[in-house]
């Protein structure tokens, strides 16, 4: 079986969809990656092989330039409500535009059995419409635009589709996979296919300071790719300044090279180390501070660990409410409380502290558990595909 995955040009969107594509490699089948640089460059990273398409989009420098100077987006707008999922789809309904009639003539040259996608990427959903084989998308975690986004795609690339030969309109994914454990993902989206998360956070060396003891309780502190890059080192500085006076505690804090210097003096107690891959270091924690980004969240919840989430922007909050709601940690969710050291100080207390939040992520993680891997889920994509090459037989 041939599986061409195409995905929106954000590392972080494509990121989910490495340990099955190992999956499906490690079961004989062909995986091959088409997209912009941006997506192509994590996939050989990840040692997968791609195909380039397109120009290089830097969808993190897009995002940072509509921001106040100086202001973060959590500080600029607030909680997103509903206009601002719908209005966070529209760029990607006009990249489609642009970049599906490359993904198409690729597609039809290397003829795949399968498309899988992430939930944004309407490109793929045209693609497998327009050859007759089956798409797959996979949910990065919590998921509050994937249904908004398929329901604004029909409305507005109707005209795309008719061009690809669909008078149907958009095609619905023939299948979602869902890798939030159960009663975690938002109760009002239609149910996926449940698929068990494995860290993917990228490749790196295993740190020294990873393997030394720490006396005390170690915390990572991780705010992702883009949240520095939005006006984030103001929320940086009062991460780091909350470990002041928390006795028996040491921060790990992971910050790029390029905002090392900017962060200034801090505690004793706290470390500044370069990123590295969480799950090569989260066996010896016991909490973790960060943004809100899902590959974050699921990784931590992968080690069972109790979390404080400090949310930005669109679907950070909702992921710092599951959090929240399953009891696995606190968010806190208000501008100013982000930028008050004793606040964030008080949150890392209360889930070192109290039990229920490490009980809490502990369930959390066992639920987690239960799920099917990505190797279990090969047959069930093995099955959509032999299916629709039948029906196509029969036609």
């Amino acid at each position: 079986m041939r599986v061409l995955i195409i995905t929106t040009p954000v590392s972080t969107h494509f990121a989910p969809l490495v340990p099955l594509a190992w999956a499906l490699r490690g079961a004989g089948h062909e995986v091959l990656v088409a997209g912009q640089p941006d997506v192509v460059d994590a996939a050989r990273a990840s040692g997968l092989s791609g195909h380039v398409v397109g120009e290089a989009f830097h969808a993190g420098e897009l995002m940072a330039l509509g921001l106040p100077d100086g202001l973060r987006p959590i500080q600029a707008a607030g909680r997103p409500g509903p206009p601002a999922f719908a209005g966070a789809v529209r760029p990607w309904t006009a990249h489609t535009r642009y970049t599906v009639g490359g993904y198409l003539e690729f597609a039809r040259h290397w003829r795949p059995d399968l498309v899988l996608a992430d939930r944004l990427e309407y490109g793929a959903l045209i693609v497998g419409g327009a050859l007759g084989v089956p798409v797959v998308q996979h949910r990065w975690g919590v998921d509050p635009v994937g249904e908004v986004a398929w329901a604004a795609g029909a409305r507005s690339l109707r005209g795309v589709c008719e061009r690809a030969g669909l008078a149907g309109g958009l095609p619905r994914p023939d299948l979602v996979l869902d890798p939030c454990p159960p009663g975690f993902q938002d109760p009002s989206l239609t149910p996926g296919q449940p698929i068990r998360f494995v860290p993917n956070n990228g490749s790196g060396t295993l740190p020294d300071w990873a393997l030394e003891p720490c006396e005390g309780r170690r915390v990572c502190v991780s705010l992702g790719r883009l949240t520095l890059a939005m006006n984030g080192m103001g929320l940086l500085r009062s991460i780091v300044g909350a470990f002041e006076g928390l006795d028996g505690v040491e921060g790990v804090v992971t910050v790029d090279d390029a905002y090392a210097d900017a962060v200034g003096e801090v505690p004793g107690n706290v470390r500044v180390v370069p990123p590295v891959p969480l799950d090569l270091v989260l066996d010896g924690c016991a909490a973790v501070v960060h943004h809100g980004g899902s590959g974050t969240q699921l990784t931590a919840t992968a080690f069972g660990l109790p979390q404080v989430v400090l949310p930005g922007h669109l679907d950070t909050f909702v992921v710092g409410d599951r959090v929240a709601a399953c009891g696995a940690g606190v968010t806190v969710d208000d501008a100013a409380a982000q930028d008050d050291s004793a606040a964030v100080r008080e949150a890392i207390r209360a889930v070192l502290d109290d039990p229920r939040y490490e009980l809490g992520a502990r369930r959390l993680r066992a639920a987690m558990e239960t799920q099917p891997t990505p190797a279990d889920t090969v047959g069930r994509l093995e099955a959509l595909a032999r299916d629709r090459t039948l029906r196509r037989a029969a036609a």
